[in-house]
């Protein structure tokens, strides 16, 4: 068989080798099997039901529009399920337009609703003019995180949302499983999952469908799918540790494929053993703004340093 051509088909050109398998996929069978990986994940994981309203966080990068288009296709079949689309305008000027534009292309296209909040509406300021007015304790990702997880459970709380779908793939998980490990933060390292819930319901459930998708492989599905996605990277994130993570754990897959695939599932089996000990978080509604926090203020009313003011979600 010639190596050049599909494994799968054994008709069509290749498009696209999996190192960690053996294998060779044109383009229309890796489309199909990464599909199909995503499904099997939804599956595996019971991540949704068909009566759930869907908030996913959509930036308009290569993750979340590629979640964004594998939802619309399932969501088809599952005609109770609604899909929201959520974008967060973080107000970094000259990066976030180019994204929020597609996003919302992207949705019009589709014929999903999509739900625009920014760090300005919800926080009074935008990143780039947080970071000028406050003393950088932390990177610049640092508060971005904290923000953006807020603000994305507020707009899905808004829209009605049942359950939160991001798109966080392979590397962008083993990535923070090592950042754990690295800043020593044990219950994180150990409380993992592709899905997140609060039994007693205090936040709603995170799901990850592309976690068992490499980063590059979500590059090549949106070639095959023509999609258009934001390329510049974020002027922040030069700022960050997983940035020097992300550039070792590439080498290592280069020379050992496979290795990430085994670093996610040490992670579950981890997950699985300390899982019988693991005690729910201790969370209570955040004195300031209202939200589930482990703290008597949550973490992002903190680095704004406000203590009393609930703040409204905008209409």
């Amino acid at each position: 068989m010639d190596p050049s051509f599909c494994t799968v088909c054994k008709r069509n050109p290749g498009y696209f080798r999996r190192e960690y398998e053996g294998s060779v996929l044109c383009k229309s069978c890796f489309r199909d099997s990464l599909e199909r990986k995503v499904r099997r994940t939804i599956s595996h994981w019971d991540m949704f039901s068909p009566e759930d309203h869907v908030a996913v966080a959509v930036s308009g990068g290569k993750d979340s529009l590629t979640l964004l288009m594998i939802l619309h296709k399932l969501a088809r079949r599952f005609p109770r399920t609604r899909i929201t689309a959520v974008t967060v305008d973080e107000g970094i000027a000259g990066y976030r337009e180019e994204a929020i534009d597609l996003a919302t292309k992207y949705c019009r296209d589709l014929g999903i609703e999509h739900e625009v909040l920014s760090f300005e509406d919800l926080f009074g300021s935008g990143l780039d003019d947080f970071l000028k007015n406050k003393q950088k304790r932390m990177t610049a990702c640092s508060y971005c995180g904290v923000f953006r997880r807020k603000a994305i459970n507020l707009a899905a709380k808004k829209i009605g949302a049942t359950k939160i779908a991001t798109g966080h793939n392979l590397d962008d998980i083993v990535q923070t499983y090592m950042l754990n490990l690295f800043q020593g933060d044990a219950e994180r390292f150990i409380r993992f999952s592709p899905v997140l819930k609060d039994p007693r319901g205090l936040f709603l459930t995170r799901v990850k469908p592309l976690c068992e998708i490499p980063e590059r492989e979500i590059v090549m599905y949106g070639y095959a799918e023509d999609l258009q996605f934001q390329t510049a990277s974020c002027p922040y994130m030069t700022e960050a540790l997983r940035n020097e993570l992300r550039s070792v754990l590439n080498k290592l897959e280069l020379a050992h494929p496979g290795v990430t695939f085994s670093a996610y599932r040490a992670m579950l089996r981890l997950r699985t053993l300390a899982e019988p000990s693991l005690a729910p978080s201790h969370l209570q509604p955040c004195k300031s703004c209202g939200e589930p926090t482990p703290f008597e203020i949550c973490e992002a009313c903190k680095m704004q340093g406000i203590d009393s003011v609930i703040p409204e979600i905008p209409a």
